[in-house]
């Protein structure tokens, strides 16, 4: 075999293993947010850890030959994608104060039927029945997961519905901005944004964090940004249509943390709700990539 043949064959496979380690590192780090809630405010806890983001960061800047990777074509573009951001932070670690971790990692999974809606009305893209009837039943699924009753910790489940609602928009905002902007300048504007809005949230009420928690806040800081790493590097290794299913992983991971770290078990109804929401995810990814073949080869 030939060295390009080795590179080909092997590219699936590092770019699988990426993927399935940034969902691993993401999911350690939601665990620790988790964690945290039981101590510190949202605020804080998105303030400490968002310090320690960037550490990847520079590390992403060093890779990329320096400051020039953090040029901005558009603030304001970036002030509204890095408060959106803020917006789903803030809304997802306050839902995993009263929400397992598998529960609030199923209903975020949502964010690929919430990205395909609105992907309708702001980047102008067709979707045939199909699409619209696989957005149809993932929501269900997730109706299925939240099960409204008149128990009103049970709402707390639609705080990390609203938050990938609000991740859905930034990711349509990313898809734009990525024509003129480079990653480095979105993440570490992005990053910015977080740590001043979670230093706002002082006058709301602040704990003195001990050392052992700024440590492991930090950890959550730096699996975030190394996470985030990894997903892009997976990208760049193996195809979008391959790589991306492993997103979904990430239950997986969530489920084995809440009943290590918690005693945690999603019961059937999240069991249920959960399948319907991935398998039509997987379906729209599905349809999107045998529209994008058709209008290559046409």
């Amino acid at each position: 075999m030939s060295n390009s043949d080795a590179t080909s064959s092997a590219s699936p496979v590092v770019g699988i293993g990426l993927m399935l380690l940034a969902t691993l590192f993401m999911s350690v780090n939601n665990a620790i947010l988790k964690w945290m809630t039981a101590g510190y405010p949202a605020g804080e806890i998105l303030f400490i850890r968002g310090v320690f983001i960037f550490l990847p960061i520079a590390y992403f800047v060093w890779r990329a030959g320096g400051v020039k990777s953090l040029r901005m074509a558009s603030l304001s573009g970036h002030a509204v994608r890095g408060l959106l951001v803020v917006a789903s932070a803030l809304c997802y670690v306050n839902g995993l104060r009263y929400v397992p971790l598998a529960d609030a990692t199923a209903i975020s999974f949502t964010g690929p039927l919430f990205v395909a809606l609105l992907a309708i009305f702001f980047l102008g893209e067709s979707v045939g029945w199909r699409r619209w009837s696989a957005i149809i039943v993932g929501f269900l699924g997730v109706v299925i997961i939240i099960r409204p009753t008149g128990d009103v910790m049970r709402y707390a489940v639609l705080l990390p519905l609203i938050s990938a609602f609000f991740a859905a928009v930034r990711d349509v905002m990313t898809r734009r901005m990525t024509e003129r902007e480079t990653s480095n300048s979105i993440l570490m504007s992005t990053s910015v944004l977080v740590v001043l809005a979670g230093l706002v949230t002082v006058p709301f009420g602040w704990k003195m964090p001990v050392a052992s928690d700024v440590a492991i806040m930090a950890v959550a800081g730096v699996l975030n940004g190394f996470g985030h790493l990894c997903m892009i590097e997976s990208f760049r290794a193996a195809e979008a249509g391959l790589v991306s299913p492993f997103k979904y992983s990430g239950i997986l991971w969530a489920v084995g943390l809440g009943y290590l770290l918690w005693a945690e078990l999603p019961d059937i109804w999240v069991v249920t709700g959960s399948v319907i929401v991935v398998a039509s995810g997987l379906y729209i990814l599905h349809r999107a990539l045998v529209v994008q073949r058709a209008r290559s080869s046409s």
